[in-house]
């Protein structure tokens, strides 16, 4: 594949996409510790389930617009009129499920927080704090473990590939692919952490 800037990318970043490239360069793969971002990846992963990533992507703006921008406290008080809203709101994915799932584990992303100081305490625990260096998978041992732990507490969603492209979209596993530009980081300490 050629890429106007000489980069050579991982093979799924859709070079005639920029919001994707710019994902793929900037944030996929990069660790996030800030929880306001934890979860707003938390929903937008959680509406990937059964779309592509694209999709969701290029309807990030409107998505954070129609959550208060993923402000917690005020997803998780959205009550039924809220709810009407988000299903008539054109400029999101309106799959009544995914939306009802946004608000009750937004509670169980609090309850977390509350339980573990917070969410990125709780999500970084399971590597002990590093990243996690693998490729081609869609699922592993330690989504599985996420997966069940996170369905134990009752969120929807949560699956173990969506669990996994959510480590991989937070950083917790960062898996460029052989030849990508970003693909020869070695340890944690070589990434930049997103805050």
């Amino acid at each position: 594949m050629e890429w106007t800037d000489g980069k050579t990318r991982c093979q799924w970043a859709n070079p005639k996409n920029p919001l994707y490239i710019r994902y793929h360069d900037e944030e996929w793969g990069v660790p996030v510790r800030d929880d306001r971002k934890l979860f707003e990846m938390l929903v937008l992963e959680s509406f990937q389930a059964g779309l592509s990533w694209e999709c969701v992507l290029n309807k990030r703006e409107a998505f954070r617009e129609a959550f208060d921008r993923f402000d917690l406290d005020k997803v998780c008080a959205y009550d039924e009129e809220r709810f009407e809203k988000l299903r008539e709101n054109p400029g999101i994915i309106r799959n009544r499920g995914k939306i009802r799932a946004a608000t009750a584990n937004g509670r169980i992303f609090r309850d977390i927080q509350r339980e573990w100081g917070s969410f990125s305490d709780y999500i970084w625990h399971w590597t002990e704090g590093k990243v996690v260096y693998e490729k081609g998978e869609s699922r592993s041992g330690l989504s599985d473990r996420i997966s069940q732990d996170l369905k134990k507490r009752g969120m929807k969603f949560v699956g173990t590939t969506i669990v996994y492209a959510y480590l991989q979209a937070i950083g917790v596993i960062d898996s460029h692919e052989d030849g990508c530009f970003l693909e020869h980081r070695t340890s944690a300490q070589d990434a930049p952490c997103k805050s």
